[in-house]
């Protein structure tokens, strides 16, 4: 395959997601890494998992061609009480939630056939309190969970054949205040949190043996008012902050030796109202940001040599009542927004030209239990 003139690598049948990245971790071209994330044809399947803040994970199966969704059997599965962070292992085979109310990270192992969770021993594992966002690193070894009550990452080493967690030493590691979304980098070196009541980003490096953090020299990097969501971009290049009050998203370029910050110029871009969620495609080109208050999405380019944003034409798309929680499939095809106001999940087609967004047939999709906020995509491995 090629693309934008660029040759995809080949992979033999069979990989696995893990071999696959270990693979492209070695591999200079950043290119061939995004086409060849995107054109593989290891994933048949693909299952969105909803946290909903009355306390279950709603569980889905997205048609590959439509990127309709079907409820999957056994779901809503029980979460804790508030849970609201969700974040899915490498290979799909593990999801781990984060509760708000009881301060606790959900373990979940996943069906490779029908999706279905169930609870991983000895989950639930304790954190600090109010926790919110939740990340594991792309290698799969190391949980990160941001605790909006106790200005903490939560840190965890997990267990690659159980899903198990074990608290990190050292852990948890302090943050400005109210740390809310909490992303890694795709090559597992840097964290990053969006810290609600510092406006402010922490950045850290991780110990790649250990899972322990470390503050960037110059951490934390100042944002906007109420940073809420944070992404990486899949060359690791640029972070993208939704900063809430003041109505816009923060774009930074990331040193690829220190990890720290240096805001991108033109930065920060204008939203909509009450910016929440944020995600960016597999390629790298587009990003999509959930406007809580304007009950839409707002969707940009992103200039791939300066990280600026710009308007894709169309911006802003119409969502649900109050959407929160957001995510792009791993074939770049499809957005998934929860709307928490209108208790369901708004599905989208991506023209891979342009980044516009139009709804999928049968969009939206209906949340049986709760209301939904954080949404999560597994791609499970074929044979």
């Amino acid at each position: 395959m090629r693309e934008r003139g660029r040759t995809a690598l080949l992979l033999p049948s069979g990989a696995t997601l893990i071999s696959i990245l270990l693979a492209l971790w070695g591999c200079p071209d950043a290119a061939v890494v995004r086409n060849t994330l995107v054109a593989m044809k290891h994933f048949p399947k693909y299952f969105l998992y909803v946290a909903t803040t009355t306390d279950y994970v709603s569980a889905y199966t997205i048609d590959s061609s439509t990127g309709a969704l079907s409820a999957i059997s056994g779901e809503p599965f029980a979460a804790g009480t508030n849970p609201h962070g969700i974040a899915v292992y490498p290979t799909g085979k593990f999801v781990y939630v984060a509760n708000v109310s009881s301060a606790s990270v959900y373990a979940f192992a996943a069906s490779s056939i029908t999706g279905a969770l169930s609870s991983v021993n000895g989950s639930p594992y304790a954190a600090r309190t109010y926790l919110q966002g939740i990340a594991v690193d792309p290698r799969g070894k190391f949980v990160y969970a941001a605790n909006y009550g106790g200005a903490s990452v939560s840190a965890y080493t997990i267990d690659s054949s159980t899903g198990a967690l074990s608290a990190v030493s050292g852990s948890p590691f302090a943050t400005a205040t109210n740390p809310h979304g909490i992303a890694v980098d795709p090559r597992g070196k840097f964290v990053y949190a969006a810290n609600y009541g510092g406006a402010s980003v922490s950045a850290y490096t991780i110990d790649s043996s250990t899972g322990a953090l470390s503050a960037v020299s110059g951490s934390p990097f100042a944002a906007h008012s109420n940073p809420h969501g944070i992404a990486v971009d899949p060359k690791g290049k640029y972070v993208y902050v939704s900063n809430v009050r003041s109505n816009n998203v923060s774009a930074y370029k990331i040193d690829s030796s220190t990890g720290g910050l240096s805001e991108v110029t033109g930065s920060p871009f204008v939203a909509g109202s009450f910016p929440i969620g944020i995600a960016i495609d597999p390629t790298g080109s587009f990003v999509y940001v959930s406007n809580n208050g304007s009950i839409n999405i707002s969707a940009y380019m992103i200039d791939s040599s300066t990280g600026a944003l710009s308007a894709v034409s169309g911006s802003p798309f119409a969502a649900g009542s109050s959407p929160a929680g957001i995510a792009v499939d791993p074939t770049g095809k499809f957005v998934y927004v929860a709307n928490w106001g209108s208790a369901n999940v708004s599905a989208y087609a991506i023209n891979s030209i342009t980044g516009s967004l139009s709804e999928v047939s049968g969009s939206p999709f209906t949340v049986g239990v709760g209301k939904p906020w954080g949404v999560a995509i597994a791609a499970v491995a074929g044979p």
